[in-house]
């Protein structure tokens, strides 16, 4: 064993990231564990409810958050990302850079500096449907628990009022990035996914139109701690829609966008159109479909979705999207079950876009092989690096945990054969 580095790297605080940290710990094993976020949690914190049980994306973070609490071989850092790496497994050397939040331990998560702030910034937790004070809290769960400065607040005349009114010293306007540098004998890496960029899909607009929302804003829409205190309003005047439109493969099995179906959208919309049902029994509720593509026990929850009163399926893909006047939508599709051309008039609509994956834009900074669409294999090519999530395969919760946990095996079958 004499060389071999016994930690092991995790890249990204999501679903399959803490699962991989989190199983490695409890295997014995240090781990360091870094985020970009101010926050863990990955997209599934920014959920209304999740599969298979439809219940808040809290129940499943907050015993995670529990795991990280009690066990002390799990260092974890937000805002941190890594620059390079160098080695080879069992002897990695990583750089990691960690960008200052402005805020140190001594926060109570007291509010205080919050109130003194007047300038807002785009909410990047709300997908940009809401504004937030630049000295905010990212969630009302948020872990860690501690506030952040926004960097254009930090630089205003206005950061030193917001400096004062913190009563326990906790605000630092001098802190600067800083680097850390970790040896680690494994690496797991979970960086997650971004939706798909709507402004490329010219035919739907380019994400000019309002009252054109993609399904991860959905989500936002119909969460209690949403803009909109979970009530589904459209963007435009905060009217509860009479017709709404869900619209599959937005840019997903497309040759000119992503070329792949990331296996989860038409679960997700159909479980938001239950929303919307719930919400207003009376409205008009359209989903346009090429094919719905649900698998192993989830096909079941599908199927009692399609065959419930008010949802009308159309199958056939939409080919275009303009506004009205009114701020409505019209949808030109042709419903292939019937053969016909239709103009579908609605007050809003929801574009199911598919999983990114980060790996895609961002490559990881070892010589690992990616495929054509960005994913990384099973075999990536470097001995002791590992994909896991959604950088590995478009994945949900459920099946992002299990990748998770198979990534933290490798990773000390790497540590342990050595």
């Amino acid at each position: 064993m004499a060389g071999v580095t016994q930690s092991i790297l995790v890249v990204g605080g999501g679903m399959a990231g803490m699962t991989a940290a989190l199983e490695a710990a409890e295997a014995g094993y240090d781990v360091f564990l870094v985020e970009r976020n101010p926050y863990l949690g990955g997209r599934v914190a920014q959920l209304n409810k999740y599969f298979p049980k439809l219940c808040p994306p809290y129940c499943g973070l907050e015993i995670n958050f529990k795991r990280l609490r009690q066990n002390p071989r799990v260092r974890f850092f937000t805002l941190a990302e890594v620059e390079s790496v160098s080695g080879q497994a069992g002897d990695f050397d990583v750089r990691v850079r960690l960008s200052p939040r402005y805020v140190n331990e001594k926060c109570t998560a007291c509010g205080q500096c919050a109130e003194a702030c007047s300038m807002e910034v785009i909410n990047s937790f709300d997908y940009g449907l809401s504004k937030i004070k630049a000295a905010y809290m990212p969630h009302e769960m948020a872990f860690p628990a501690r506030f952040v400065l926004d960097p254009a607040l930090v630089k205003s005349g206005e950061a030193q009022k917001v400096k004062d009114a913190c009563p326990f010293g906790a605000i630092e306007l001098d802190q600067t990035a800083k680097t850390m540098e970790l040896k680690v004998g494994a690496i797991v890496w979970a960086a997650g996914w971004d939706p798909y960029d709507v402004r490329k899909l010219d035919m739907y607009g380019s994400g000019r139109y309002a009252n054109l929302v993609t399904n991860v804003q959905m989500e936002r829409l119909a969460a209690l701690n949403g803009p909109t205190g979970g009530k589904i309003l459209r963007p435009s005047d905060k009217e509860a829609p009479k017709t709404i439109a869900f619209i599959q493969c937005a840019g997903s099995r497309d040759q000119n966008h992503l070329g792949f179906c990331s296996g989860i959208c038409c679960l997700a919309s159909l479980k938001q159109a239950t929303y919307v049902r719930d919400q207003y029994p009376d409205a008009r509720i359209l989903f346009c479909f090429i094919d719905i593509r649900a698998t192993d026990r989830l096909e079941d929850f599908a199927a009692r979705v399609q065959s419930e009163a008010g949802i009308e399926f159309f199958k056939g893909k939409v080919a275009q999207i303009t506004e009205g006047p009114d701020k409505g939508l019209v949808l030109k599709v042709e419903n292939t079950a019937t053969e016909q051309l239709t103009e579908l008039k609605v007050d809003m609509a929801v574009l199911a876009t598919g999983m990114q994956p980060n790996t895609s834009k961002t490559k990881p900074p070892v010589n690992a092989a990616l495929d054509e669409y960005g994913f990384i294999p099973a075999q990536s090519g470097v001995p002791g690096f590992f994909g896991a999530g959604a950088v590995r395969i478009p994945a949900g919760v459920t099946e992002a945990v299990a990748d998770g946990t198979a990534a933290a095996l490798k990773a000390i079958q790497t540590i342990a054969r050595r």
